[in-house]
């Protein structure tokens, strides 16, 4: 069976950036699952999941644009330390939610002085280009009800 359009999917992937660090892992825990062709995945690594066999192994080079996108610099903002309330311990790379029109995006704090505090829209992958080493363990069609609701049962 081939991973096509409506297939369930477990795979075992270890993720490195350019210079071969770590970023993420799913050895020695369950593969990771998905419902293929339904977008649960960045596009460039289910692209290249498409057509591949229970048992392949193989490696993927994702760039950022068929991943988490380029850097948008409009993402970045130094913002007045006194917008935040005085008792909060601010450090770099703590996690914050901001209010933007239209409800709260997650952003992460990328340096603070006395007086300001820089934050970033960006997705922590945003600009880099992804390497995945990936062994798929399992396909099985999706059920109606995992169709329908996009994603696979565990």
């Amino acid at each position: 069976m081939q991973i096509t359009q409506d297939h369930v999917v477990a795979f075992h992937f270890t993720l490195t950036n350019s210079t071969g660090d770590v970023i993420d892992s799913s050895r020695g825990q369950l593969p990771f699952l998905y419902l293929h062709g339904h977008d649960n995945l960045i596009a460039g690594l289910e692209q290249a999941l498409e057509g591949h066999r229970k048992g392949d192994q193989f490696e993927v080079v994702v760039p950022p644009e068929l991943a988490y996108g380029a850097v948008d610099l409009d993402l970045i903002q130094t913002l007045p330390r006194s917008m935040l309330p005085g008792d909060v311990a601010l450090e770099v790379g703590m996690s914050l939610q901001a209010d933007i029109d239209g409800g709260q995006m997650p952003v992460q704090v990328t340096a603070v002085t006395d007086d300001t505090i820089t934050v970033d829209g960006n997705h922590h992958l945003a600009g880099q280009t992804l390497h995945f080493a990936i062994e798929v363990r399992n396909i099985r069609p999706a059920s109606a009800e995992e169709i329908a609701q996009g994603y696979p049962d565990p």
